[in-house]
């Protein structure tokens, strides 16, 4: 595919895939955000690299200095020229260890083996026919593998109207492949606007299914539902698929924070579009990026019962009241960055692998609009630390991680890039 300037595809799409700000502080109709061309980067005083051209990656040690900084990162092509219609996950499965599976936003999953990166992509699901995908944040936009039984997916995707969580089961005979016919809806709610549908589904390390949910959209938040305990919108949910219970067709964990209060299946609020969580592989921390509304994207760790703030504030600054706003009891994010760097923030994972040290254990996240790529690391202290790994010059759709704990990037454009 041939690619065009990244301030082209941005002004054309005005809105990339998950650049939900818009250029006011309306807040009781919806709002079609537009998006400018991305200014030059200023990168964070503590930023190592800046500027088109990377350096060098410093040489591999066994195990890196505490307070060793990462150098800068590149990005290799996984598949050669082969592309995809608008990927928006990598996916791992806990049988297939050598496979990653790529979820496009318009339906289809696919998988590919990293050891036969020329062969023909399988199709592993097309639910291209139910999934809607309109609006530039609408369509496919989770996939999570059973972590015990990796015969069984889990999926989200929007309808026109919709948020629909559901399960599938493998395929008779073809235990790698899902089939459509075993669809077994687990939740749905409405999404009064097209966008900030949130999206991400991610097992936890106590077995739980996690799910990304966005305020409903507009701009503003025009309802409030990311502080309404009574909405699953705004939210991470938690629910536990294998034990169905009060007729539904999950259960709900025993300390979920809000049973008697609000929706059980919430897990932390005040989120306004979380556009990918994950779980550290090691401490199981959960990082999630959080877009913004015309100020501030920021990165959240998410604790249960926590209220990350939306639309109180934005980033660490008061939105709704502009002024004067009660703080205290909201948490606040580890890290917001301004529009000086970037437009919408992609979430993305704690490095665990084995081919670059220097980066283990810090948070590897990027910025959709201009593709700047940065790495944040949490200060004994709490206080974060971030550096500039590469100005990609990509739309940064997404990150995903094999089974070995490399990091993989999805671009707008299609492609799967390996972050060496």
């Amino acid at each position: 595919m041939k690619k065009m300037p990244l301030w082209l595809v941005s002004a054309l799409l005005l809105v990339g895939l998950t650049a939900c700000f818009d250029s006011g502080d309306a807040k009781d109709e919806e709002v079609a955000p537009s998006v400018s061309a991305p200014a030059e980067i200023s990168p964070s005083e503590s930023s190592e690299a800046s500027g088109s051209e990377a350096a060098s990656p410093p040489e591999e040690s066994d195990a890196p200095a505490a307070d060793m900084k990462p150098g800068a990162i590149t990005l290799e092509p996984v598949f050669g020229d082969a592309t995809f219609d608008r990927p928006v996950g990598v996916i791992t499965r806990k049988d297939h260890p050598r496979d990653i599976y790529i979820i496009e936003q318009t339906g289809r999953i696919f998988s590919l083996n990293l050891d036969a990166p020329s062969d023909e992509p399988k199709k592993i699901l097309d639910l291209s026919g139910r999934v809607y995908d309109q609006g530039s944040e609408q369509g496919l936009l989770g996939l999570a593998w059973h972590p015990d039984d990796p015969g069984i997916a889990f999926v989200n995707y929007t309808t026109r109207t919709e948020t629909v969580i559901a399960r599938f089961e493998a395929v008779d005979g073809d235990a790698e492949r899902l089939n459509p016919a075993s669809e077994e809806i687990l939740l749905t709610f409405k999404q009064p606007y097209a966008n900030h549908n949130g999206g991400q589904l991610a097992f936890g390390p106590d077995g739980y299914l996690y799910i990304g949910t966005g305020d409903g959209g507009s701009g503003g938040d025009p309802h409030n539902h990311s502080q309404n305990l009574r909405s699953l919108l705004g939210k991470i949910l938690r629910i536990d698929v294998d034990r169905p219970a009060d007729g539904l067709a999950y259960g709900i964990p025993a300390d979920n924070p809000f049973a008697e209060e609000g929706r059980p299946e919430i897990y932390a609020y005040g989120l306004r579009n979380p556009w990918r969580f994950s779980f550290d592989a090691e401490t199981g921390k959960l990082w999630a990026a959080d877009v913004g509304q015309n100020r501030y994207e920021e990165i959240d760790i998410v604790d249960k019962g926590g209220n990350y703030g939306w639309r109180i504030q934005e980033g660490a600054s008061c939105y709704n009241p502009k002024e004067d706003c009660e703080m205290a009891e909201l948490k606040q994010p580890i890290h917001t960055y301004g529009r000086d760097e970037g437009v919408s923030v992609t979430g993305g994972y704690v490095y665990r692998g084995s081919a670059r040290r220097d980066l283990t254990g810090w948070y590897v996240f990027g910025d959709y609009g201009n593709g700047t790529i940065w790495g944040l690391k949490q200060r004994g202290d709490g206080s974060p630390e971030v550096v500039t790994l590469l100005a990609s010059g990509e739309n940064v759709t997404s990150f995903g991680v094999d089974s070995e704990g490399e990091l993989y990037v999805c671009t707008y454009e299609g492609r799967i890039l390996r972050v060496q």
